[in-house]
Order: structure tokens, then C-alpha cells, then sequence
């Protein structure tokens, strides 16, 4: 029996993680779940998942989920914040880390130090902090098992899911892009589009963040500096390549002329029920890919001079040190003005070249060093839009 703590419960990838939890009750059990403020939804999933301890990362909210717990009849304890968080990372033997955004970098950590299976959504703990996330799996003996389903679908696609990819005889990984809801579009015809249009995906059911920046392309930016900490590859071993229909999650490359290739419907419990079981298998509830009905798979080049920030994301990757934590912290802040309306779609990108431009970057050495690069950006960034758009 696995205890599995979710972190970020109440967002898509917690819902999908606990509906494949609930197939296999005799295989798994919820230890710890861990929300931001959605309160209610909290203590509902407790309800039906009894789960020893829940968590709030806003501390505001713990005395409310505790009254609310106990209202309920439930004896599952509470906690918040930061110590929190890693309290429920350090619960049971597997943690889904699903904390969107840098606010997961912490409880990564832990989880990864504490010598869990961490199962990883939240790319911006690679991004940032690639080097220390690697060195605490080295220090705690656990392992890392990606849900991305890009990531998800390279780790399937190699050698017992990791390897020296110069021995194993990978040429390059392909890592696939749907192109969000605005491929094809123009620079034009993007100057005007809305938050409700970058956040409908047409493959997708994601969280409104990720969703725009799926839009913008930085969504696979992001996952290229991914790729290169998780595999070890070169960022010229790493092309994205626009796969509209979702179906070819990524594939892999090998010098012999063989790509291996993972396959499924676009539905995140494929990757999530791959990394609880692995190395088994077991039934997701996911529909059967039927390749009659689909008939035909699309792929092409991306449009990197419309969608700047994919080529943003391979120079933060080249200049190494904290770039990518500056690129991180100025997109979450571009996404959240654009989300608020007050930064235009294609400003996003504007935005994030400039942060990269004004905030220098160093070497990587601490938690520390990566804090203090990540919001020494966020003010930048915040600095840019006052200047700029206000």
C-alpha cells in the first residue's frame, strides 16, 4: 500500500491524481492533501479520502479548514504555510507535486530530500532550481518520476525510464507542442485577444496559469529547460515540434534512425497512473486511443518569431545560473497582468525579455540565491509594467 501526499489537491492534476487513487484503493492511500485557500473543497476531498493531515498554504485559511473539519466530523489534523507544505511532502512514501508556479519549490525540496517518489508537475522547481532538486534526490535516495505528459511520455520512451543518453544512443528528444488556441495566428491578430481566449485550450483541461502560457508557448519553453536537468540533454538534443492533435505526447530519437514514440488520449491520468504504479501498470479510466477514428497526426515547425518566448526560454537555458529563475519569475508576473488585463498578450513576451535584460544572472550556489533572484525579478518585472503600461 503507497501513502501518497497531493500537493495542490483542489487544481486539475490533484482531481486527476485522486480519481486514479480511487480506482486502486487497495493499492494506494492518502496521506496528506494540501490546497491554497479553496477551503471547502479541501474539506470535502478529506471527506471522501480521509487523509491524516490537510493543508492550506495561505495560513489565514488554517483556523477556517479547522473549524470546518471538525464541523465535518473529521479528525484529520491541520497545518499551513511553508511548514506545512512540507510537512505533507515529507507524509507518507510518494508526493504529487502540484503547486503551481515557484510558491512548489520549497515542498519539492523536501519531498526530494526526504527520499520520497516525487511525482512532478510542477516544472518551475526544474526550472529554478534543476541542480539543487537533482543534488536533494542524490542526498534522500528517492526518486523522481515526471507527469507532465511530455516528460511523462521521454521517460517511457527510455531505457528503465532514465539513462546516459550518449550510451543509450539517443540522437535527440522531441517534445511535442498542441500550439495552444492561437496556432497559426499572427503577431496582428494576437495584438487584442482576451484572458477567456488564451485559456481555452482546444486539448487540455488546464488551470487559467498554465493555460496561457501554453498560449504563449513559454508552457514548452519551460519544459525544455526541463527536459535537459531530468535527462541530461543538451539544449540542441531538445526540439519542439507542434502536434495539434495532443495524441504524440513526445518521442525520443536514436542514432540507429529508431524515435520511440508514447501514445494516448490527451488525459493527464495516463502519466499519473503510469508514475504511482511504475514500474507496473495499472487501469487509469482513461478512454482507449483509437487511431481508426483519429486517422491522421499533424506535425510542423513552431512559429518562434509570433511566440518569442519559446526562444526566450533556450537563451535563459544557454545562459545558465539563475536566467531561468529571472525568466520564471517575470512570466508569472507577466501572466498574472495579462490575466488582470493590464498587460496585452504580446507584451507578455516584451515583458520577460526586458526582466532577462535588467536582472543579471549568477551562479546557482543556495535556496538562498535562487529566492533572492526570483524576486529581485518579480520587482523588476513589476517596475517594467508601472513604467510601461500603467
Amino acid at each position: 500500500m503507497r501513502e501518497v501526499a497531493i500537493l495542490g489537491a483542489t487544481g486539475s492534476i490533484g482531481a486527476s491524481a485522486l480519481d486514479v487513487i480511487a480506482r486502486h484503493p487497495q493499492r494506494f492511500r492518502v496521506s496528506a492533501l494540501a490546497a491554497h485557500r479553496k477551503v471547502d473543497e479541501l474539506v470535502a476531498l478529506c471527506a471522501k479520502f480521509r487523509p491524516e493531515l490537510a493543508v492550506v498554504a495561505d495560513a489565514a485559511f488554517e483556523e477556517s479548514l479547522r473549524h470546518k473539519l471538525k464541523s465535518a466530523g473529521l479528525n484529520t489534523r491541520t497545518a499551513s504555510g511553508e511548514n506545512g507544505l512540507r510537512e505533507a511532502a515529507t507524509s507518507g512514501d510518494s508526493v504529487v507535486a502540484a503547486i503551481v508556479g515557484a510558491a512548489g519549490l520549497d515542498s519539492t525540496l523536501a519531498a526530494a530530500r526526504a527520499g520520497k517518489r516525487v511525482l512532478l508537475a510542477n516544472k518551475e522547481a526544474v526550472v529554478m532550481a534543476g541542480a539543487l532538486l537533482l543534488d536533494a534526490l542524490r542526498q534522500g535516495g528517492g526518486e523522481l518520476i515526471p507527469i507532465d505528459s511530455e516528460h511523462n511520455a521521454i521517460f517511457q520512451c527510455l531505457p528503465n525510464g532514465r539513462a546516459d543518453l550518449a550510451r543509450a544512443g539517443v540522437r535527440r528528444i522531441l517534445l511535442t507542442a498542441s500550439g495552444g488556441p492561437f496556432r497559426g495566428r499572427t503577431r496582428a491578430e494576437l495584438a487584442t485577444v482576451t484572458p477567456e481566449q488564451a485559456c481555452a485550450h482546444p486539448n487540455w483541461s488546464m488551470g487559467r496559469k498554465i493555460s496561457v502560457d501554453s498560449a504563449t508557448l513559454m508552457n514548452k519553453g519551460l519544459e525544455v529547460i526541463e527536459a535537459h536537468w531530468l535527462f541530461g540533454a543538451a539544449p540542441e538534443q531538445i526540439e519542439v515540434v507542434v502536434h495539434r492533435e495532443s495524441i504524440v505526447h513526445s518521442l525520443v530519437e536514436y542514432i540507429d534512425g529508431s524515435v520511440l514514440a508514447q501514445l494516448g488520449n490527451p488525459d493527464m491520468r495516463t502519466a499519473l497512473a503510469h508514475a504511482l504504479a511504475w514500474p507496473e501498470r495499472i487501469d487509469a479510466g482513461v478512454t482507449p486511443l483509437d487511431l481508426m477514428k483519429i486517422a491522421q497526426l499533424n506535425f510542423e515547425a513552431p512559429d518562434r518569431r509570433t511566440f518569442a518566448c519559446l526562444d526566450l526560454a533556450y537563451r535563459a537555458l544557454a545562459a545558465g545560473g539563475t536566467a531561468p529563475t529571472i525568466l520564471n519569475a517575470a512570466n508569472e508576473i507577466a501572466v498574472g497582468a495579462f490575466l488582470e488585463r493590464t498587460l496585452p498578450f504580446l507584451a507578455i513576451a516584451e515583458l520577460i525579455e526586458s526582466t532577462l535584460a535588467t536582472v543579471p544572472s549568477v551562479a546557482v550556489d543556495s535556496i538562498e540565491t535562487l529566492v533572492h533572484a526570483d524576486l529581485t525579478a518579480r520587482e523588476a518585472a513589476q517596475r517594467i509594467i508601472r513604467r510601461a503600461f500603467c
